[in-house]
């Protein structure tokens, strides 16, 4: 038998992995999420400024009610924002991929 040569062992470069999916479609998928979270945040702002979450007290309000009001708030933004919002969410997404694509 032969001994081991290190000189002989071929290094072949690292190759760069490639996706599956598109590059440009996972930077879409994030950008159309943060448009809809901005969306959502705007929508939870204007329904608090509007008093929307304000409830009648005389009907269970308390503590309780006072501090998780926002999360109710919240949530019906998201869902507004799911059953099509107001359509900033689409311009906000159009303004970032014209930016990320200049």
């Amino acid at each position: 038998m032969r001994g081991f040569d290190v000189n002989t062992i071929p290094i072949l470069p690292f190759q760069k992995q490639t996706s599956v999916v598109p590059a440009g479609v996972l930077d879409d998928a994030k950008m159309r999420d943060a448009a809809n979270k901005l969306e959502a945040t705007f929508l939870s702002e204007m329904l608090k400024a509007a008093g929307f979450d304000k409830y009648a007290q005389g009907f269970g309000s308390g503590i309780g009610q006072d501090q998780f009001v926002s999360f109710l708030r919240d949530a019906q933004a998201e869902h507004m924002v799911e059953g099509g919002g107001i359509g900033l969410a689409e311009s906000l997404f159009n303004a970032m991929r014209m930016v990320a694509y200049e």
